[in-house]
């Protein structure tokens, strides 16, 4: 069979594979870097050490992803420890020509620990084709937070979105005890699965939150304010654990962080918005 330019292209083009961990644990009442490993194209900085809760900021070097990339961030927190892990910008994914971009992130959190998952927004291309998943483990009274949003497309950009696949699935269990799993499907059709009234009527940006903690039920009222019409918040308990869902959807990424920055901040305690956030 003969090759086209294009299949040659695909073939010698370098893709990323890249993986980092971050470990946290509690010293001298402080939570402090016991490990960090990083590989390829996949950064960690911690802009300071001596904070608490420690921040961390995940880096991917190559810019983007793209069909046939794969990124892995493992994330943990010892026992007591607190720990904030967001991203330097907002995560981009390119054309893939063929195949999916895949990212796995772990996140385990000892007892008494708490980590906040907090990447800014991924930015989905036309023709942009994504797997993630999100596994989370916790110990005894383990806190976690997690927020990720999607914007198919900026407006502010001229940006159009017809044809593009994300998946994103989630996994979070207590002491090997499942807790909390779902599963958001989207595409190849894009913009007309999004213009259903059933789905977002055509608004472009998604954020899902999920708080797990024993607070979940008090913070439930003031979530709700922040969060308006656009979207909505529910609180349950599974065996002793209370956890906090939250959707929110909006027309573009500018409004969706009015309201998701405040969000996060109520949520995150005393360690806040992410700093990097404001920039």
């Amino acid at each position: 069979m003969l090759m086209t330019n294009r299949d040659v292209a695909e073939l010698s083009a370098q893709r990323v594979d890249a993986r980092a961990r971050l470990v946290a644990r509690r010293v001298n009442g402080r939570s402090r870097v016991q490990e960090l490993y990083q590989e390829g194209a996949a950064k960690i900085r911690m802009p300071g050490t001596s904070a608490d809760p420690l921040e961390a900021i995940l880096i991917n070097t190559a810019g983007g992803l793209t069909g046939g990339d794969r990124i892995a961030w493992d994330i943990q927190a010892g026992d007591g420890a607190c720990l904030t892990a967001t991203t330097q910008a907002c995560e981009k994914l390119y054309r893939s020509h063929s195949g999916s971009a895949r990212v796995d992130v772990r996140l385990k959190v000892g007892d008494g620990a708490r980590i906040a998952w907090l990447p800014q927004e991924t930015i989905a291309y036309d023709r942009s084709s994504l797997e993630r998943n999100v596994e989370v483990d916790l110990e005894g009274n383990a806190e976690i937070l997690i927020v990720e949003s999607v914007l198919f497309g900026r407006l502010a950009m001229g940006e159009t979105v017809t044809s593009a696949s994300f998946r994103d699935r989630w996994h979070v269990r207590r002491d090997g005890r499942l807790i909390h799993a779902e599963a958001f499907s989207i595409g190849p059709a894009l913009a007309s699965t999004l213009a259903r009234p059933a789905a977002t009527a055509g608004a472009l940006a998604v954020a899902t939150v999920l708080l797990v903690s024993p607070e979940a039920d008090i913070m439930l009222p003031p979530a709700r304010a922040i969060i308006g019409e656009g979207g909505g918040a529910s609180t349950w308990t599974v065996g002793e654990t209370g956890k906090l869902l939250a959707r929110l959807i909006d027309g573009d990424g500018y409004t969706l962080r009015k309201r998701l920055a405040p969000l996060v901040g109520l949520l995150n305690g005393k360690a806040g918005l992410p700093k990097i956030w404001s920039l």
